[in-house]
């Protein structure tokens, strides 16, 4: 008699799970657009709210797109836009690092990467949004890079695509608008490691 008071109290757990309606998912603050975002961005959502990466809704940085902030670091104070190099230019001159990269903390590197991916995917969650996301790719890929180069120094083993080299040619395939020089100079930074 038990038995059969446990399998009708499973069912009706059953029968009623399965009739409550799906509850979707927030968005995060960045995320402001209606356009679904790929997997390999949509599965950074999680990381970068538990960064967390916040919103100042006062201050618009990309269409649509609230300014950022990671660990302290404003998406506004390092945003690619404000200047007259070419974004891997730009990057060139605000993120770097000394000569011999493993003394660096990693923590500022990574609150800036923060920031960009979430701007990217609030850029990407956004409608007619090709161009902007074509050009901030280069700083979003040069931090990755110079993650990368500071993970090596450290003598950390890295996935394949976590790699100096892996990440040099991300760098440099998304490099809309580098001088020669520029490029060169990513080259360079890459065997300093």
């Amino acid at each position: 008699m038990q038995w059969i008071l446990q399998l009708l109290a499973v069912s009706s757990l059953l029968i009623y799970g399965f009739s409550m309606p799906l509850i979707k998912r927030a968005n995060p603050c960045f995320v402001t657009g209606s356009v679904a975002l790929p997997a390999e961005v949509s599965d950074g959502l999680p990381a970068l709210e538990a960064a967390p990466v916040t919103c100042n809704t006062a201050v618009e940085v990309a269409p649509g797109v609230p300014d950022l902030s990671s660990g302290g670091i404003d998406y506004s104070s390092i945003d690619f836009q404000k200047s007259s190099l070419s974004p891997l230019g730009f990057a060139l001159q605000m993120f770097t690092t000394p000569e011999d990269p493993a003394g660096v903390d990693l923590t500022t590197l990574q609150n800036q990467l923060n920031n960009y991916l979430a701007l990217e995917a609030g850029v990407r969650s956004q409608p007619d949004s090709s161009a902007l996301l074509g050009r901030l790719k280069g700083p979003k890929f040069f931090l990755q890079f110079q993650i990368a180069r500071v993970n090596a120094a450290n003598g950390l083993q890295l996935d394949a695509a976590d790699t100096v080299a892996h990440q040099l040619t991300k760098v440099t395939a998304n490099a809309v608008g580098a001088t020669s020089a520029e490029l060169e100079q990513v080259t360079t930074l890459s065997t300093h490691v």
